[in-house]
């Protein structure tokens, strides 16, 4: 039997667990036979180089930022904030990072994401330019965490994120620790 979690009292069956991140638990779900969604839970376990204060409210507010500023991102469906669990739309594909690591990324991606860069740095906003956070579905780059913090140079893309999306010695070093 495969383990189920609710969400407002909607019953979603546990496909696949999608990764963990400092904020919570994503898996791959489904509800009564319907769609794939991603279904997170929060989690309260310390990270030590990254402060937090209510992740869900965190969360919530940040996609609501993200979603103003125009970021491709999927939707969110359903929060529960009894449970600390969000529905989101599940964007399918390859990630960035498996792109990288396969030698197959288009130079659309980077492109998709220095455009977003372009709507951001305006904003005030820096997101997590981890190649793990973004999804190419249908030639379209989705952005697919919901974390973003004030913008800060140090953090920016050209001086942090780009470090991860080729083959560099920092992404290589990141591949051979997390196999």
């Amino acid at each position: 039997m495969k383990e189920t979690m609710t969400v407002n009292g909607r019953g979603y069956v546990l496909l696949k667990l999608l990764g963990k991140g400092k904020g919570g638990y994503s898996w791959l779900a489904q509800a009564d036979g319907g769609a794939a969604v991603v279904l997170k839970q929060i989690h309260h376990e310390p990270c030590d180089y990254y402060q937090f204060g209510d992740k869900l409210a965190a969360e919530l507010a940040d996609y609501q930022r993200l979603k103003d500023i125009g970021i491709p991102m999927p939707e969110m469906l359903d929060v529960d904030r009894e449970y600390e669990r969000i529905v989101k739309e599940y964007i399918e594909g390859e990630t960035v990072y498996d792109m990288v690591l396969h030698d197959r990324l288009p130079e659309t991606c980077l492109a998709q994401v220095r455009a977003m860069c372009d709507k951001l740095y305006p904003a005030g906003t820096n997101i997590d330019y981890f190649p793990t956070n973004f999804i190419l579905q249908d030639s379209v780059l989705y952005y697919v965490d919901y974390e973003c913090n004030h913008y800060m140079d140090e953090w920016n893309f050209e001086n942090w994120g780009v470090k991860y999306w080729s083959k560099t010695p920092e992404f290589l070093q990141y591949a051979a620790e997390h196999p």
